[in-house]
Order: structure tokens, then C-alpha cells, then sequence
């Protein structure tokens, strides 16, 4: 690795339905805690998928005031708290910074579905002048990033990512690009998501992605790889990643919890929601970024899956694990079997526990996995942690329309 190219992860910060902070969200994870219940943000009697993993123990007051609060929406809300906790548990101390040399490059796939749903009725109720002034900005997808910058005071690269599924992968892996390239030395990387509404579980549903056969046992319905899935399970959070230069980390004697070493990102170009059926684009992701960190495949010891639960995508995901690795044996897991598909925010938050995986040598299992399914035989870690020490893993995420992300991690 070229010593000057490297880039470090130095802070975690997080909210997922089953953790708030990185401490104990790995805990959970660990454990093998499910955060899908019964859906709080509305009542979904009636709806054909009834469970969720949402984020209950989020306040924004406890980072913002309340009038700062209310002009954000809540993807905003959690985005820019999940860069103040990442700052905070990276000891990044900004006052002692170049804020101009700091970026911020936070990602969602939908923006604010919630304020965009209300004032829609509000504005069919009450007509023309009913629209609160704050549409706009709580909307747009790019305010993330924004309130995270404002948030801190922070003036380097800002950008909002958008590609679907794959965009908290994308964030981490443009920002990768700007690190290298010497556009900052800090950039807080990642993705959020908030999009609890009626109109988008429906419309999720309509596709027919949704799980829909345990709405009596929630915390079994996310289940990936498993011969009974049925779809994957909405959820919601964020997380952010300092990442920073080693040069600049080892300046102020930060530990990084590992290296951020390689990204591959590919298009199917094949359709609009499914994806290419031979895995051949995902796979050629696969073997960029482990092509970029200048590994060999079986240096890889870890996958962290994109894994939804749905029976094509996790059969997809396997035949391009297959090719991207042929014959060689890697445990596999899938965290979103405990914290849903967090859509925006996903590749984000896997990407932490990717790295948490490789600082702490345990890898956390995929829960729910009861009966194997013979077209998703890979080395699936079932129910239990694994404790292994490990040299290098990937994070997966593929997304709607074809938008493959791999990033791939490693101890030093």
C-alpha cells in the first residue's frame, strides 16, 4: 500500500434500531438483537406488511435545539447527529483544525418522503399558499450532507449522494476518491435514511419486495439466505465514518480501527429493479475493489452482504460471490437480517460493522437463517457470532437500477 495514498477510519457514528452509538450497536449485532417490530411511526392496519426496524430512541433535541430541530427533517436530524457522534468518537477535536480542509459526504436514497407525503395533503386540503416555507429545504436530497456541515462548522468538499441502495457505499467510496486526491484531509462519510410514511411501505409493497409472511413474529421476518424468505424488512438510521489520511491521523495520534483500502462500483445497465441475473457486474465490483487495495481474493476473509431477504437478490448476490472468488471458502453474514434494509443508509452502516469486524476479529452472524437454500450456498455464518481474526472483507451493496458498490477494508 502507498503510505501516502492510505486512508484510516477513525470514528463511528450511529443510530440503527438496534443501537445508538458504535458500542452498542456492535453489541447487538453480537448478540444477534432483531430490531423489527411492529410498525410505531403510523398504524398499518391494512397495509400488507405491517413490521419495520425504526429508529425508537432517537431524540434530535439532545444534539440541536428545538428550532434548529424543526427545520430539518428527520433523515437530516439523523445524519448530522451520527457525524457529531462520529467526530466525537473519532477525538477529532475541530477546534484545532483546518475546517476548510474537512468534507462531508453524506448520502439517501430518498430524501424526505415524510414532509413531501404531509404537505402534499395538506396542499390537496387547503390549496395554493398552504405549503410550509420549510418543504424545500427538509426535501432536497442533498441537505444531509448540509445540516451535517452546518452542524460542525465544516467547510471542505460537501456533496449528497443518491443511488438507491448503494449510496451510503458511494459516499464512503467518492469520499475514498477525495482523500486520495488530496481534496481534504477529513471527510465524514456515510448515509442516512428516514422514509416511515404510509405511501412508501405500499409502495414497496406493490413491488412485492416487502416480507409479508411475519407480520405476526417481527423479529423474525428479515431473514436472508434462508430457504423461507419472503422479502426484506424497511428500516431506518444512519451512520457516518470519519475517514481521514494516515498521515493526518498519525499528526494528532489517532488509532485508526482500520483502513479504508479499496473501492470497486460497476453498473448492470440491465433494468430498473432487478438486477442483472448472472451476477456479472457485482462481481466485476467485487474483484475492483479488491484489484484497488492491490490484494489478491484470498486475502479476503470476510463478506459483508448486501443481503435483503428477497429471494432474488440474495440467489443473485451468491452467483456473484461465486464468480467474483470461485472456489475459495468466505464466511458470509448479513446484518440487515437484525437492523432491516436501511435503503440509503445501508451501505453506510454495514460498512461500520465491516470494520468493526476487522478491528475486534469477530464476525457477526446473520440471524433467522433456519433452513439452507441450495441456490444461496455460501459459507453463511448462521446465528452466532464468529470469532475470527482477519486480514481484509468487503461490504456489498447493490442498488435499483443496476448501481453496484463494494468497499473493502483491511487491519493495516
Amino acid at each position: 500500500m502507498d503510505k501516502n495514498k492510505a486512508v484510516v477510519v477513525t470514528g463511528i457514528g450511529v443510530f440503527t434500531s438496534i443501537g445508538s452509538n458504535r458500542v452498542d450497536f456492535w453489541n447487538s449485532l453480537l448478540a444477534g438483537k432483531s430490531g423489527t417490530k411492529r410498525i410505531q411511526a403510523f398504524d398499518p392496519t391494512g397495509h400488507k406488511s405491517q413490521v419495520a426496524s425504526e429508529v425508537l430512541t432517537f431524540n434530535p433535541e439532545n444534539y440541536f435545539d428545538r428550532k434548529e430541530a424543526r427545520k430539518m427533517a428527520r433523515v437530516s436530524q439523523l445524519a448530522a447527529s451520527a457525524a457529531i457522534e462520529a467526530v466525537k468518537d473519532a477525538g477529532l477535536d475541530l477546534d484545532n483544525e483546518d475546517r476548510d480542509r474537512i468534507g462531508c459526504v453524506i448520502g439517501s436514497a430518498a430524501g424526505d418522503m415524510t414532509n413531501l407525503e404531509d404537505q402534499h395533503i395538506r396542499f390537496l386540503k387547503m390549496g395554493p399558499g398552504s405549503v410550509n416555507p420549510l418543504t424545500v429545504p427538509r426535501v432536497i436530497a442533498n441537505m444531509p450532507a448540509c445540516n451535517a456541515a452546518m452542524a460542525l462548522g465544516i467547510h471542505g468538499p460537501n456533496l449528497g449522494v443518491s443511488a438507491a441502495c448503494t449510496t451510503g457505499t458511494h459516499s464512503i467510496g467518492i469520499a475514498l476518491g477525495l482523500l486520495r486526491g488530496g481534496m481534504a484531509d477529513v471527510i465524514l462519510a456515510g448515509g442516512a435514511e428516514s422514509t416511515m410514511t404510509p405511501m412508501v411501505l405500499d409502495a414497496y409493497a406493490s413491488m412485492g419486495v416487502l416480507s409479508s409472511s411475519f407480520n405476526e413474529n417481527p423479529e423474525t421476518a428479515s431473514r436472508p439466505f434462508d430457504l423461507n424468505r419472503d422479502g426484506f424488512v424497511m428500516g431506518e438510521g444512519a451512520c457516518v465514518l470519519v475517514l481521514e489520511t494516515l498521515e493526518h491521523a498519525e499528526k494528532r495520534k489517532a488509532k485508526p480501527l482500520a483502513f479504508l483500502s479499496g473501492f470497486g462500483m460497476t453498473s448492470d445497465a440491465y433494468g430498473i429493479a432487478a438486477p442483472e441475473p448472472d451476477g456479472i457486474f457485482a462481481a466485476k465490483a467485487m474483484q475492483l475493489a479488491v484489484k484497488d487495495a492491490g490484494l489478491n481474493p484470498e486475502d479476503v476473509g470476510y463478506i459483508n452482504a448486501h443481503g435483503t431477504s428477497t429471494k432474488v437478490n440474495d440467489k443473485t448476490e451468491t452467483l456473484a460471490i461465486k464468480k467474483a472468488f470461485s472456489d475459495i471458502k468466505i464466511p458470509v453474514s448479513s446484518i440487515k437480517s437484525m437492523i432491516g434494509h436501511t435503503l440509503g443508509a445501508a451501505g453506510a452502516i454495514e460498512a461500520a460493522a465491516t470494520v468493526l469486524a476487522i478491528h475486534h476479529g469477530v464476525l457477526p452472524p446473520t440471524i433467522n437463517y433456519e433452513f439452507k437454500d441450495p441456490d444461496c450456498n455460501l459459507d453463511i455464518i448462521p446465528n452466532l457470532a464468529r470469532a475470527v481474526n482477519i486480514k481484509a472483507a468487503i461490504s456489498n451493496s447493490f442498488g435499483f437500477g443496476g448501481q453496484n458498490g463494494v468497499l473493502l477494508f483491511t487491519k493495516e
